[in-house]
């Protein structure tokens, strides 16, 4: 049985940083995309960032590039996001997303490419 765990979020000032990290078990770690997604009250999913477990350059969407980091830890089957100069319209709860992936061109932020998610973890940026 897949499982994704995420942990990591919490409450911070615009500016802030927070790194959220995405646990994955019960699958191979390698060969599957791992993507982080985010969702808003009354908007609709998005992909923040996404990376390939056998490697390449990750995914990023074009309102958190510079701001946001996403790594991995195959030993230890993580995912991370680090998250840098916090806005309040990053606030949302923050997911995490897998599936199989035959290589790095399937590489995506589309939440249809994902089959496996997590519960989510909050995070609240405020003044």
């Amino acid at each position: 049985q897949v499982q994704l765990v995420e942990s990591g979020g919490g409450s911070v000032h615009p500016g802030g940083s927070l790194r959220l990290s995405c646990l994955a078990s019960g699958v191979p770690y390698r060969g599957n995309c791992i993507g982080w997604f985010r969702q808003a009250p009354g908007k609709e999913r998005e992909g923040v960032a996404s990376i390939y477990t056998n490697g390449g350059s990750p995914y990023y969407a074009d309102s958190v590039k510079g701001r946001f980091t996403i790594s991995q830890d195959n030993a230890k089957n993580t995912v991370w996001l680090q998250m840098n100069n916090l806005k309040p319209d990053d606030t949302a709860m923050y997911l995490c997303a897998a599936n199989f992936c035959p290589g790095i061109s399937w590489l995506s932020l589309s939440t249809a490419d994902f089959v496996y998610w997590g519960q989510g973890t909050q995070v609240t940026v405020s003044s």
